[in-house]
């Protein structure tokens, strides 16, 4: 199962046709792609489930129905367990960048988080996950793929948030003001994070 985020609604992405009451169910091959996005800026459509048969086709055919964006990213921590977040359109995020040419998604996860928070020394520890949101750019939307990395550094250079491409703030934060911060972020940035971080600490519990 895969979710594209339109302005923050999921989109589904599955083998079944039948996921849920409040979900349209729609088969992936012939669903027309950018009048569903309308419908869904729109506030028509909130549940949405495109379907097929073959979970190995539902990326292939999701690719033929909008110009695709190849980009990466970070979710990196300190020696403390702080994580990096950027601020950027009134709202925290990860640090994540378009592809170069031949430039490799690890080479670029690096590169970007470096140039959007003057962090360095960086070392990808693992694989997280692809993200899928689709946005607007001259006119026409496009789906954007972010390959995201775990990522770890014990660089204590002064963070150097990148302003010509909007970001006003590049900060380490512990686990509460992370959840703090996720809580006014993208829900696709949600799902990178482990479990414990969108729930209320034990130590913070009223007993």
């Amino acid at each position: 199962m895969y979710k594209v985020f339109v302005k923050d609604i999921p989109i589904i992405l599955s083998t079944k046709k039948n996921i849920g009451s409040q979900y349209t169910a729609i088969p992936l091959k012939i669903v027309n792609f950018k009048n569903l996005i309308k419908q869904i800026i729109k506030g028509d459509l909130h549940y949405i489930n495109l379907y097929h048969k073959n979970e190995e086709k539902l990326e292939k055919f999701l690719k033929k129905k909008l110009p695709v964006v190849q980009a990466a990213g970070g979710l990196v921590y300190n020696n403390k367990r702080e994580i990096l977040f950027i601020y950027r359109n009134s709202k925290w995020d990860l640090p994540k960048g378009v592809l170069e040419k031949g430039e490799t998604f690890e080479k670029a996860a690096i590169r970007e988080v470096e140039e959007e928070t003057g962090v360095k020394d960086l070392e990808i520890r693992s694989f997280i996950a692809k993200t899928y949101h689709v946005f607007k750019r001259n006119g026409k939307f496009k789906l954007k793929i972010t390959y995201w990395y775990e990522m770890y550094t014990e660089s204590k250079i002064e963070l150097v948030p990148q302003a010509k491409e909007g970001i006003k703030k590049a900060k380490w934060k512990n686990f509460e003001k992370s959840q703090k911060a996720l809580q006014g972020s993208y829900e696709n940035i949600k799902l990178l994070f482990p479990k414990e971080y969108l729930t209320t600490h034990p130590n913070d519990r009223v007993s």
